[in-house]
């Protein structure tokens, strides 16, 4: 498939590529929408196994951001950013400026904040050459790390999914699999060690996992043994794609509730498979936004208890999709598309009788 065919099909606006030899900064910036407002999203470092996957990556992830935003009740639109390269070996403050400035040059229709290989710091440094930066530290007027609040919004999220799959209100006694202990791994653990529950836990850093069996007396797992794991809940908090074909057949629990980005390798068929299996699916960009709803209120008079309880909106928001998704027979993240599209056509047409 053709990189502008790929394009076409995802619906972008507009898709950047940037190089500079200099530094080697090896860059895409994807505008998916801007129906909403100015197109936010994180910016991830990683090195792809090629230029191809990296299209595919932050195009997926750009469209995300958009329903993400949608859905949560923002005025942004969805836009996302990956630099190609190691972040442990590549990443240098002259590559940071450099892509700093490049994002200045798309005036605003970009706004960037941090993902994957990327911290807090790094942003400060990508600030130096643009203001269409958020989630900087609060000395430069931010509010530093968001992952606290996307951990939270994913926990409030997995009570969600637990009220109506399970008829509790609680977490008590019940069995989860932590998938990827990044911050927003670590975080939700620890929300989830107030609750009374059995934690397993799986990660290629092994320092983690001990430290999430001292501290929490989690139970490590390993990738071969975490899908057939006899548990109520998966809860997938790094890559994207730990739900294909394969997994689908292994798995024993009966919700999966998530930080990650794009759980779903393939996302229709998946869906489907997960609603055929009786498996309730809480789509990723809508039990993840806490952290997008944090830094879009950087944009405005920051509040943090207002964030908080913006946050906890995430409930009612599943709740009203799990509901549809079970009168409708429609999968989940289907459903939650739907809003999203409803919501953008909405605003789409306001706009169009504007003029």
């Amino acid at each position: 498939m053709s990189i502008f065919t790929k394009i076409e099909q995802q619906g972008h606006e507009q898709v950047n590529y940037f190089y500079d030899p200099e530094t080697n900064l090896r860059a895409i910036i994807a505008i998916h929408s801007t129906v909403l407002g100015p197109s936010l999203g994180g910016c991830r470092m990683m090195q792809y196994s090629s230029d191809e996957d990296a299209l595919t990556d932050v195009l997926r992830l750009s469209k995300g951001m958009t329903y993400k935003a949608a859905v949560a009740g923002l005025s942004l639109g969805g836009g996302k950013s990956v630099i190609i390269g190691d972040p442990k070996s590549d990443k240098s403050n002259e590559l940071l400026e450099s892509f700093g400035r490049f994002i200045e040059g798309l005036n605003g229709r970009y706004i960037t904040a941090e993902d994957m290989g990327m911290a807090v710091d790094d942003m400060a440094i990508i600030k130096t050459q643009t203001n269409y930066v958020t989630g900087t530290s609060e000395s430069l007027g931010g509010s530093g790390d968001p992952s606290d609040f996307t951990s939270y919004g994913t926990f409030i999220g997995i009570k969600a999914a637990v009220d109506f799959k399970l008829k509790k209100n609680n977490l008590k006694g019940l069995s989860i699999a932590v998938q990827g202990l990044g911050n927003v791994g670590l975080k939700l653990i620890d929300y989830l060690s107030k609750e009374d529950m059995t934690i397993y836990v799986n990660d290629v850093d092994s320092e983690k996992v001990e430290k999430c069996i001292s501290q929490y007396g989690a139970i490590k797992v390993t990738d071969d043994e975490l899908y057939e794991l006899d548990i109520d809940i998966y809860s997938p908090c790094a890559i994207g794609a730990t739900i294909n074909n394969k997994t689908i057949e292994q798995l024993k629990c009966k919700i999966i509730a998530g930080a990650a980005n794009n759980v779903l390798e393939n996302y229709e068929k998946h869906g489907e498979m997960l609603i055929n299996k009786g498996i309730l699916y809480a789509p990723d960009y809508v039990i993840n936004a806490g952290g997008l709803i944090n830094i879009y209120n950087e944009l405005n008079d920051y509040n943090r208890d207002k964030v908080y309880n913006q946050v906890e909106t995430i409930y009612d928001t599943l709740m009203d999709i799990f509901s549809r998704s079970k009168t409708e027979s429609i999968a989940t993240n289907t459903i939650s598309d739907m809003l999203a599209q409803t919501i953008i056509n909405k605003k789409k047409k306001a706009k169009e009788l504007s003029f």
